[in-house]
C-alpha cells in the first residue's frame, strides 16, 4: 500500500502554532478523525485529526515544533489496520443493522469508532519543582537503561545544601536513555531521561465513546478535516478566577502544560503547581494562568490574608560599600537564601508575641546526671532535650490550641491529632530542623537516641526531605552557646516555637530564705492570631511545673 501524507489542515486563520502534545507513535493504528497531535493557538488547544484510517509509519514533528497549514506532520499507510478490522467488520455491520433503521446509508456504511487496546509512547521525564533551588548536583543515578520501573520509583538522587532528595518517576515504563550523569547540576525543567510508557487504553476508550455518541456531520469527499477546537469556559472572569485553586506545591507534582503556557507563567511569576487546569486531562491553558494571576492580584489589593503580605514594603537600597574600604562579595548559599526567604515570610505574615518564663531544673539535672552510667550501657547520652521534648508534648496535649495551623484563606483551623516536634540543629551548613514524630508516645531514652541520630544526620547532610516535614511545634536551644533570652521566629504554618537559653544558678526565695537553684530561661514565641496571651502564659507555666518536678511527666 502507498504512503499518505498527513498535513496540517486549515487552522481557522492562525499562522504558526506550537505542538504541545504528540498523541500517536510510529506503528500505531488510527481511525479516521482520531487525534494525531495537539497544537496550541492564542485562544485554545486544538487536536489535529487523521484524514483516514491507517497505520502511522513516520512522525515528522515533536513537542515544541511550530507548524502551519499544509505542513506534513506524519506519514500513514492507508488501511494499515485492515487486518485487525476485517474480523470485526461482520459484527460491526450486524450491530449497525440491529440498531436504528432510521440511519441513512452513508451513516450505516461508516465503521463504528474502534476502541484502542493501548499502545506505547515515549516520554521525557523532566526535573520537577525543587522548592526554588537551582543547579542541584546529581550524586547518584538509581536506574539503568533497560530497567523497567514503576510510578514514584526514584530515578536520581540530588543533593542541596540542605538535604539529599530523590526525584521520583511520574510514569511506569522502561528506561530508554539516561540524559544526565553523576555530577551534573539540575534545575526545574531539565531533562532527566527518556521512558517508553505503556498505555492501558482507558483514555482512548473514553475518547472513542465520546466520538461514537457525538452526532455525525456531513462532509463531501476530499474536503479538509476540520480541527477539533476545545470549548473554552463560558464562565465570567470573576467566577473563573475563583475556580483557580491555590494549594501548597507538591514536590514532584506533574504539570500538564505546553511550552507557550509555561513561558507565560514564568513571565508572570506564577507557580504552575498551584494552578488548576481546565483543558483536557487537566492541561493548564493560558486562560488558567491569567485567571490565577488575576485572582492573586485581587486578593493582594483587597488585603486578603491568603496573599503574600509585605509586597508593598520599600526595598532597602544599599550604598556602595567599597567607598568606605575593602570589601569582598560572595553569592548566598542555597540554604541561606531559602532560610532568609522563609524567615521573612514568617515575620511579615505572623503577628509575633513572646512569653518568657524560668523553669527550676535543679532536681531534673540531678536525676539526669544520675543516669550517666545507664546511658553508657545503652550507648545513649541523656541530655536535657528529651525532658524538654516530653514536657512540650504534655503541654501540647493539655493545651491543644497550640497544636493547630490556620488556613485563613478558607477561614479554617486545622487541629492536629498527632504530636510531632521539630528540633533546630546548628550545622556548619546552617540551621536545619529535623522532626521527631509521636513524641508523646516515646520514652526519654527513645527520644534521647532519636534526637542524637537526627542531629548527626543534619550535620552530615544526610537528612531526607521527609525528615524535616510535619512538625506541629519547634524547639530551638541556644543553651550551649549562651544568652539569657531571645525571640525565636515562629516556623509557619506552626503557631508556636520554644526558645531555650543557658541555665544558670540563681538565688530563689523559698519563703524563709534564698536558695541556690538552677534556672532554665524559656522564650515562647507564638502566633497571636491563633493563641492569646493568657494561653501562652498557661503554656510556659505548665512547662515550668513539668520540668521542675519531672515525676509529673508520668501522670
Amino acid at each position: 500500500m502507498s504512503e499518505q501524507e498527513i498535513k496540517v489542515p486549515d487552522l481557522g486563520g492562525a499562522d504558526e502554532v506550537e505542538i504541545i502534545d504528540v498523541l500517536v507513535s510510529v506503528g500505531d493504528s488510527v481511525e479516521a478523525e482520531d487525534s494525531i497531535l495537539t497544537v496550541e493557538t492564542d485562544k485554545a488547544s486544538v487536536d489535529l485529526p487523521s484524514p483516514g484510517a491507517g497505520k502511522i509509519t513516520k512522525l515528522s514533528v515533536k513537542v515544541g515544533d511550530k507548524v502551519k497549514e499544509g505542513d506534513v506532520v506524519a506519514m500513514m499507510v492507508a488501511g494499515g489496520a485492515s487486518d485487525d478490522d476485517s474480523s470485526d467488520e461482520p459484527e460491526d455491520k450486524a450491530e449497525s443493522e440491529s440498531g436504528s433503521e432510521a440511519q441513512s446509508e452513508p451513516e450505516e456504511s461508516k465503521p463504528a469508532p474502534k476502541k484502542k487496546s493501548g499502545g506505547s509512547r515515549k516520554e521525557t521525564v523532566l526535573v520537577p519543582p525543587l522548592d526554588g533551588m537551582e543547579d542541584v548536583p546529581v550524586i547518584e543515578i538509581n536506574v539503568a537503561e533497560g530497567d523497567t520501573i514503576e510510578v514514584d520509583e526514584p530515578l536520581v538522587t540530588v543533593e542541596s545544601d540542605k538535604a539529599s532528595m530523590e526525584i521520583p518517576s511520574p510514569y511506569a515504563g522502561k528506561v530508554v536513555k539516561i540524559l544526565v550523569a553523576e555530577g551534573d547540576k539540575l534545575s526545574e525543567g531539565d531533562k532527566l531521561l527518556e521512558l517508553t510508557v505503556v498505555d492501558d487504553g482507558n483514555e482512548e476508550d473514553e475518547e472513542s465513546e465520546a466520538k461514537s455518541e457525538a452526532p455525525a456531520t456531513d462532509s463531501s469527499e476530499g474536503s479538509k478535516p476540520e480541527p477539533k477546537v476545545e470549548k473554552q469556559s463560558q464562565k465570567e472572569p470573576e467566577a473563573q478566577s475563583q475556580s483557580s485553586t491555590y494549594e501548597p506545591p507538591s514536590p514532584g507534582a506533574k504539570v500538564h502544560a505546553g511550552p507557550a503556557v509555561r513561558k507565560l507563567a514564568r513571565e508572570l511569576g506564577a507557580d504552575m503547581t498551584r494552578i488548576k487546569g481546565s483543558g483536557p486531562k487537566s492541561r493548564i491553558l493560558k486562560d488558567d494562568v491569567n485567571s490565577y494571576v488575576k485572582h492573586q492580584l485581587q486578593q493582594t489589593q483587597q488585603g486578603s490574608v491568603g496573599a503574600t503580605s509585605g509586597s508593598g514594603i520599600p526595598a532597602v537600597k544599599l550604598p556602595d560599600f567599597s567607598k568606605f574600604g575593602d570589601i569582598e562579595k560572595e553569592p548566598m548559599s542555597r540554604m541561606m537564601a531559602v532560610t532568609a526567604t522563609n524567615m521573612q515570610r514568617s515575620w511579615l505574615n505572623v503577628p509575633h508575641v513572646t512569653q518568657f518564663e524560668d523553669a527550676d531544673i535543679t532536681d531534673m539535672e540531678a536525676f539526669r546526671k544520675s543516669q550517666k552510667t545507664a546511658g553508657e550501657k545503652k550507648g545513649v547520652k541523656m541530655t536535657p532535650l528529651p525532658f524538654i521534648l516530653k514536657a512540650c508534648a504534655t503541654a501540647l496535649a493539655e493545651l491543644p490550641q497550640f497544636n493547630v495551623s490556620l488556613d485563613l484563606e478558607r477561614k479554617e483551623v486545622v487541629r492536629k491529632k498527632y504530636i510531632h516536634i521539630g528540633i533546630a540543629v546548628d550545622t556548619p551548613n546552617g540551621l536545619m530542623v529535623p522532626v521527631i514524630r509521636d513524641v508523646d508516645q516515646k520514652g526519654l531514652w527513645d527520644l534521647a537516641a532519636e534526637s542524637a541520630e537526627l542531629a548527626q544526620k543534619a550535620r552530615d547532610k544526610e537528612l531526607k526531605p521527609a525528615d524535616m516535614q510535619g512538625a506541629c511545634f519547634t524547639i530551638t536551644s541556644l543553651g550551649g552557646i549562651g544568652g539569657t533570652a531571645f525571640t525565636p521566629i515562629v516556623n509557619t504554618p506552626e503557631v508556636a516555637i520554644l526558645g531555650v537559653s543557658r541555665a544558670a544558678m540563681k538565688p530563689v526565695w523559698d519563703g524563709g530564705e534564698f536558695q541556690p537553684r538552677l534556672m532554665l530561661p524559656l522564650s515562647l514565641s507564638y502566633d497571636h492570631r491563633a493563641v492569646n496571651g493568657a494561653d501562652a502564659a498557661r503554656f510556659t507555666s505548665l512547662l515550668s511545673q513539668l520540668l521542675g518536678d519531672i515525676r509529673t511527666l508520668l501522670l
